[in-house]
């Protein structure tokens, strides 16, 4: 069978045309492919950086395995605290029979880079109305950016600990509920929007850094080593993906995965603090192992089928 490559851009928000931080999921009940995305308000003018707080959660879907996407609207979270607040990168797993969610979290729309940030655990059965767990114990007051996979003994997370030179930390948990912080995962630099998953032989783990996407690989889940080759630096080629590439998500197919990122495609070139400048587009790129390292296929035409999952 022949697949088709995918469509560039992947998806730009009808509405506020600020799309980041996507998260693939497929609805069991819908049987369609779900992108769900922190909604920048990237059109709206606004003072300062309060265009990236007060964010809800925007959702995009396809029923054609990948090929068109359609805004469906925002996620209906259950309010820990009256008011706007900001609800940023959103990760999102199915485990016995519901669907468990880690979004990073910030009290009301600040205007600069200021404040506690947190990573609040919240659970749904149906993907689009969601109940709130908990607000997770982690390694300070200035986390953001959960990545969650499964180990031998439960779950473990990654994240951003901006209170500590904003490195990757990580923590355990036996049942996606009660939650240890282990420490740093990586220190060699400063990162964020952590992803881990299992392509090849062992494990791999991205993260945005200001120059593309630092690229680490481990047998264990525990002992990283850096690859000496970042990711998607520059910019690329297809339409709407002409920057670096920014906090990711990669969904294992079988040899290959696809990475879904998102791009400020028009930044360098558009006046300071304008749509133009704060616009951002969703897109899907291959990746492969090749020789032992991790390597992208954005420029090229790669088989991008998402595929129809069992319940």
């Amino acid at each position: 069978m022949t697949y088709p490559t995918a469509p560039a851009p992947l998806f730009r928000d009808p509405i506020f045309d600020g799309p980041t931080d996507p998260t693939v999921i497929y609805n069991r009940d819908e049987k369609t492919w779900w992108i769900v995305y922190t909604q920048r308000r990237a059109n709206v003018p606004c003072h300062a950086v309060t265009w990236v707080h007060g964010t809800d959660l925007g959702v995009a879907s396809s029923d054609d395995h990948g090929q068109t996407w359609l805004y469906r609207g925002t996620l209906n979270l259950e309010p820990i605290e009256k008011g706007r607040n900001t609800f940023w990168a959103p990760e999102i797993l199915w485990h016995e029979n519901r669907y468990h969610m880690y979004v990073s979290y910030i009290t009301g729309v600040p205007d600069a880079w200021r404040g506690p940030r947190h990573i609040l655990h919240y659970t749904s059965t149906n993907l689009w109305d969601w109940q709130y767990v908990s607000t997770l114990p982690l390694s300070s007051d200035r986390v953001i950016d959960a990545c969650v996979h499964k180990t031998e003994q439960g779950f473990r997370m990654w994240y951003k600990d901006e209170a500590h030179d904003s490195h990757t930390f990580y923590a355990d948990s036996p049942d996606l509920y009660t939650w240890e912080s282990r420490g740093e995962a990586t220190c060699d630099q400063s990162q964020e929007g952590p992803n881990v998953f299992f392509l090849g032989d062992r494990y791999w783990m991205i993260a945005d850094i200001w120059d593309g996407q630092a690229v680490y690989h481990s047998p264990d889940l525990l002992h990283w080593t850096r690859q000496e080759e970042n990711l998607m630096a520059g910019k690329g080629n297809r339409e709407d993906d002409g920057n670096r590439a920014h906090h990711a998500d990669v969904l294992p197919l079988g040899d290959t995965a696809c990475m879904f990122y998102f791009v400020h495609p028009t930044s360098d070139s558009a006046p300071k603090d304008s749509h133009m400048s704060r616009r951002s587009s969703l897109q899907a790129a291959g990746l492969v192992v090749r020789d032992g390292k991790l390597v992208s296929l954005r420029d090229e035409p790669f088989p991008f089928y998402l595929p129809t999952l069992e319940p």
